[in-house]
């Protein structure tokens, strides 16, 4: 999948400085976090077996029960995710695995999934 030119434009819109770009809370920081998240609450969809607000999760067994926030260090410092819980307590994160607190080699991880949910 191809990363559309105007997509990048809007991103880097304001663009300055490689502060802007690297730093703190910098542009690929927050796309890190932002994809995490994401990859998260997809996860626990696959893990359910319907998405959020879905009418076939209504008396399933088992149903999203909020989130809760981990820091962890990855590659660009310190961030807060959010890791989505369910009822039975069943849901294990493949992405950011239970316990783990170093996030590192975002792109293996991200190919990894893809080589293991075909």
């Amino acid at each position: 999948m191809a990363i559309r030119d105007e997509l990048i434009d809007e991103l880097l819109k304001g663009y300055q400085e490689p502060e802007d770009l690297l730093g703190e809370s910098g542009l690929l920081k927050q796309l890190t976090k932002a994809l995490l998240d994401r990859c998260l609450q997809g996860e626990m969809t696959h893990h359910l077996g319907y998405g959020k607000h879905e009418p076939r999760g209504k008396n399933s067994g088992n149903s999203r029960n909020g989130s809760y926030e981990k820091r962890v260090i990855g590659e660009h410092g310190e961030m807060a995710v959010k890791v989505p819980r369910d009822r039975k307590g069943s849901f294990e994160p493949v992405i950011l695995p239970k316990g783990q607190s170093r996030f590192s080699g975002f792109d293996d991880t991200i190919i990894s999934l893809y080589a293991y949910h075909p």
